[in-house]
Parts: structure tokens; sequence; C-alpha cells
């Protein structure tokens, strides 16, 4: 019999738990001593992300502290055909971690080490466990930093496995532009590097760009080569309201045509930025708002800027709020960084059906003005913000898990978006990836002779279905 996940989101079916054997955990506990845990709250917490989804525990974790470790850890489970799911800090929004079909859960939270700096090269190596956060924190001196930032402080492999983007992409590129190379573990235990150093390539399958992006359904990443950039000479920051989403979006979209480089462009609708001032204590006016940032010498930013003023001028943009130094810019986005764990203050004991689309920037601002219009008609509770300069947005649906119509309403909303999305040309996730929420629709984004091309990389990298089952595309033929 299928088993339930437990979910307030639509409850989809899945196979039966295929739990290691005493055999098994006994082998683990053998070699891994306290670092491999049944604690109930150990399970509980790798069972449980950031979706709506309520938590589905694993049968154990184990913490890896190297390659050759994790590399044992696929081979023991393999044998049984018991399934592995990565953990790097929980911070997915798409089920991504819940283990559906039972298994072990691999935590690389001890995988932390900086393994190589290599400024002269652009590139640094580093454990999958290592922060971004951490990361940065490490190249503190060099005049160097690793752009990808997607708000909360992910984990470098985990960013790999989503493909992760963010505030910085508009400039700097996703996960996939700033990834040099992989160490994987496969299927049967064995340990790959997929690339060299070199900065391109022309050497056989692009096997860095396929583990990019899997959810932990290809192999285990283990250790990443990654691109870094040199600090900007200037940064300067800017934020500035105007009197419609659209109009905000415009500007954005505009500049870009216009080959503006900005460095980061971020819009918080009203709603967002009620709920900013409530949870930080702040007096922003609570109209739709830009948050920009642009890097270069002071004659860039300078110009930059003025091009900037001009178009928000015309879109009915208010005065502009500046910053250049360090505290003073931080203090600037403080109300971004804020505006997720924000927004769920609106209404304290709900959940949040935290969803993202992406579209061609031609239809971006037709595709939010819709979605905005979409909320109002159902009277939802739905804040809308993202990263305008890349052309994807997200919206938080709160919704009480204890009353069925709005979990039926926070659903159909999210159903509503994704076609709407898709009807503009765009994707039905931009970057918080497939999961189990996302996989209905990959066959209407996609169609059904490439998705039975990604069913079959599925098949010849992981024939046994043990890496992340349930995730992504079915393992059954449709």
């Amino acid at each position: 019999m299928s088993t339930d996940v437990n979910t307030p989101a639509g409850a989809p079916l899945h196979a039966p738990r295929r739990s290691p054997s005493p055999a098994l955990m006994a082998q683990l506990q053998a070699h891994f001593g306290a670092r491999c845990s049944t604690g109930a709250s150990v399970l509980l917490q790798h069972g449980s992300d950031e979706s709506a989804y309520l938590p589905v525990p694993p049968d154990a974790v184990v913490y890896v502290q190297n390659t050759e470790e994790a590399a044992f850890v696929v081979r023991a489970c393999a044998a049984e055909r018991v399934p592995l799911i990565a953990f790097g800090v929980g911070s997915s929004i798409e089920g991504h971690l819940l283990a559906v079909e039972g298994g072990v859960c691999i935590d690389f939270s001890q995988m932390n080490q900086v393994l190589a700096i290599r400024t002269e090269d652009l590139n640094v190596t580093v454990q999958a466990g290592v922060t971004r956060n951490q990361l940065n924190a490490a190249l503190a001196g060099t005049g160097f930093f690793f752009s990808v930032d997607p708000g909360a402080d992910a984990t470098v492999g985990g960013m790999v496995a989503t493909a992760a983007s963010g505030t910085n992409t508009v400039r700097y590129g996703t996960m996939r532009d700033n990834l040099v190379n992989l160490t994987v573990v496969t299927a049967e235990g064995e340990i790959v590097r997929t690339a060299t150093q070199a900065r391109k390539s022309s050497a056989g399958y692009n096997l860095t760009q396929l583990f990019c992006g899997s959810e932990g359904t290809l192999g285990l990443i283990t250790e990443a080569t990654v691109r870094v950039h040199p600090h900007p000479e200037v940064v300067a920051a800017a934020v500035v309201h105007f009197p419609t989403v659209r109009d905000a979006v415009d500007c954005v979209i505009e500049a870009i045509q216009l080959g503006v480089p900005l460095a980061r462009a971020e819009m918080l609708d009203a709603l967002t930025i009620r709920a900013v001032n409530a949870h930080s204590r702040t007096a922003l006016g609570e109209h739709p708002t830009l948050f920009l940032e642009f890097g270069g010498s002071q004659a860039q930013i300078d110009e930059q800027a003025a091009i900037v003023r001009e178009l928000a001028a015309g879109h009915g943009g208010g005065e502009f709020q500046w910053a250049t130094l360090q505290e003073e810019r931080s203090r600037l986005w403080t109300p971004r960084h804020h505006a997720y764990f924000a927004s769920l203050q609106l209404r304290p004991g709900c959940r949040s059906m935290t969803t993202d689309a992406c579209v061609p920037l031609s239809a971006l601002a037709a595709c939010i003005g819709e979605t905005q219009e979409d909320i109002g008609a159902h009277g939802l509770l739905a804040p809308v913000f993202g990263h305008v300069g890349d052309g994807n947005f997200h919206c938080l649906v709160l919704f009480d898990p204890q009353k069925p119509d709005e979990v039926a309403a926070a659903e159909a909303f999210s159903h509503r978006l994704v076609q709407r999305a898709l009807r503009h040309g765009g994707t039905s996730t931009g970057e918080h990836g497939v999961g189990l929420h996302k996989m209905p629709y990959l066959v209407e984004e996609h169609g059904v002779h490439t998705v039975a091309l990604m069913r079959a990389v599925k098949r010849a990298f992981d024939p046994h279905n043990i890496f992340n089952p349930g995730k992504v595309v079915s393992f059954d033929t449709d």
C-alpha cells in the first residue's frame, strides 16, 4: 500500500517506506558511533523544511565528515536499496527533504571546510556543508566574494542541488553560472569528479551542469569548486517607492534593456512593506518599493544612477534614499532580507505556501499584475516580492492548516500561478526547485518526450532509485 505524505497541500502518494534493516543500522552505528542517530528530535529536524508540507522523518541520520564516509554510507544503503536524502541546513521550500519512502538522511553540516582559495584563478573549492556566509567569511580580506545569495544561509551543496540564485543574479548569474566542477558519490558508491579546474572545456558531456539542479536525485554532491568575484571599487544602494507594482517593475526592465549593469534589483509590494514595518519596527512608506544596488567606479555609479533616476521619475517614482557606506547599505537592505520571515508574521500561527515563478522580462509586469488581481479576487493574504531583474518573483500565501477551505484556496492559487507563468512563456519555478510540489507541471512545461529523457537520465544514474526518491520525476513510466 502507498503511504500518505501528510501535508496541508494535497497529500501526494508514494511507494512504501524502504527502511534500513537491523543489520544495516548496526553497520552504520558501528562505523559512525554517535554520528549515526535515530533520536526522535533529530529525525524530526531532518524530515522538515520550510515548505507547507508537514514533516516526514527518515529512519536514521548520519553525519559525514568527508567524501569517503559519504561513499561508505551509499555503498551500505545501496546493498539494501535503502533511500538516501542529502541534508544541508533544511531551508528548501518545495518538500525536497521529506523522506517519503523512508531511508537514511546524510547530514553534511560537519563537512564544512574551505579546502582551497585560488584568487588567481577566481575560484574556491569547498566541502558541501560550507554555508554561503562561512565561505564569504573565509574570503574576507582577499578582495573577492561568492555572489550567489538565495536569502537563507544555505550550504553550497544545497545551492548546487537546487541551482540556486537570488538577489545578485541580475549581475553575477545563478549557481549554474558560478560552478566549475563537483565531486559526487554515485549510486554504486564510486567517487567521481565532473571536470577540471579549467574555465572551459569541450571534453565530453557536461556532468557538472547535469548534477546542478538535480535536487539530490542523481548522486551525493560532496565538494564543489565555485567562482568568486572581485569586490567593486564602490558599491551604492538605493531605495525608491512607486505608485504601483507595474511602475516599479517597468522601471527595472527599462534599465536592463538600456544596458544598466544593476548589481541587485528587488521589488517588495505594499503588503510586504507593511509586514516588514511591523516585524522590524521600521517606518517605510507602504508602497511598492525597489531595492537597488550599483557597483563599479564612482563615475560608473554616477552614470548608472542618473539613468535610473530618470527612468524612475518617468514611472512616478519618489525620492531616492542613497547609501554607500557598508553600515548604511545594510540598513537600507534590511527590509528586503527580512521580507520572508516578516511576511510569515502577518498571520501568526498560520503556515505559508511559498511559491515562485519566472517569466521573460517582457512579460514580468503583466504576470505580476495578473497575480495581484488574482490575490485580490480570491481574498488571499499573499505578499509578493522578488528578483525582478531576472523575471523571478515569489508569493507567500498564508493559510490556516486547520481550515480545509483555506488549504484548498492556497493550493488553487499556486496552480493558477504556474499556469499563468507557463502561459507567459515562463517556468513553474525560477529557483525554488521541483521537489514534490512542482512535479505535476514538468510535462506541461517541457513536454512528454523531454520528461522521458529526464527519467531516462535518472534511471541511468540511479537504477534502484535510492537518491531522494519521489522528487523531480516519477520513477515509474507514465
